[in-house]
């Protein structure tokens, strides 16, 4: 594999929240590469190497007050979530803890919730 790009799937009541931070569907996606996993997200960014992921889970049914706008932080885990949708999404679990929601990397997060279009395709792709 040579690299391939996954779009966010953007739901209709999530599209005006997530303009208002810069996350639209010309600055979201995820890149994966032979080498890395990378996230954007607007202004907001994660990337890890493809042998940090530990784990997939596919998950959904997500709140949109607790998912619509920016990524979220979740104080139970310290997860981050890029949700651009309540529908369908992998979690995906880290080996070590990654920086993503603060521009000083002090916050790591040992996982994060991804709203692509194609959630098999993304596993498949991490997975093989």
């Amino acid at each position: 594999m040579n690299g391939a790009r996954f779009p966010f799937h953007f739901a209709t009541a999530y599209r005006l929240p997530a303009l208002a931070f810069g996350i639209t569907p010309r600055t979201a996606w995820v890149d994966l590469t032979d080498e890395d996993l990378r996230v954007r997200y607007g202004p907001w960014s994660l990337r890890t190497t493809r042998d940090n992921v530990a784990s997939l889970q596919r998950t959904g049914g997500f709140a949109f007050v607790k998912t619509a706008g920016p990524p979220h932080l979740s104080f139970a885990d310290r997860g981050i979530s890029f949700t651009t949708n309540g529908e369908d999404a992998v979690c995906v679990s880290f080996q070590e803890p990654v920086p993503g929601i603060d521009p000083t990397g002090r916050i790591r997060h040992p996982g994060a919730t991804l709203t692509v279009a194609d959630v098999p395709g993304l596993m498949a792709a991490l997975a093989g």
